[in-house]
């Protein structure tokens, strides 16, 4: 909630400079809220949160968002594509991005059960 109070000289300064932040920072939420519900709820992948004229802590938020939701929608689609060619027959495929973690399990599982069909 932004302030409200009528004043004058360095409370001014002090209330344009919280309000800019509240600014700021609703921009942010709702970006990243809408990325969340993209990915996280919809399954549309691709999606960025676009956040104009931030610096420092809240420039490297969005631009570690936007890499999550850009690395998830790399490794989907690679899965994808190679599941959808062995569905079709195609068993030259193979899931070639990096990843780590659990999504690497899922990697070489598939890739196993593409060489054992092949």
């Amino acid at each position: 909630q932004k302030v409200q109070a009528d004043c004058r000289g360095e409370i001014f300064e002090l209330k344009s400079t919280i309000n800019s932040m509240v600014d700021q920072l609703s921009q942010f939420a709702r970006e990243v809220t809408k990325i969340a519900r993209e990915v996280g709820t919809e399954g549309r992948l691709g999606g960025q949160a676009t956040v104009h004229d931030v610096e420092g802590t809240w420039r490297d938020l969005t631009e570690n968002v936007n890499g999550m939701a850009m690395n998830l929608t790399t490794q989907v689609r690679e899965i994808a594509k190679v599941t959808t060619a062995v569905a079709k027959g195609d068993l030259t495929k193979k899931i070639g991005v990096e990843v780590k973690g659990e999504i690497l399990e899922l990697k070489n599982t598939i890739n196993q059960m593409v060489d054992r069909l092949g």
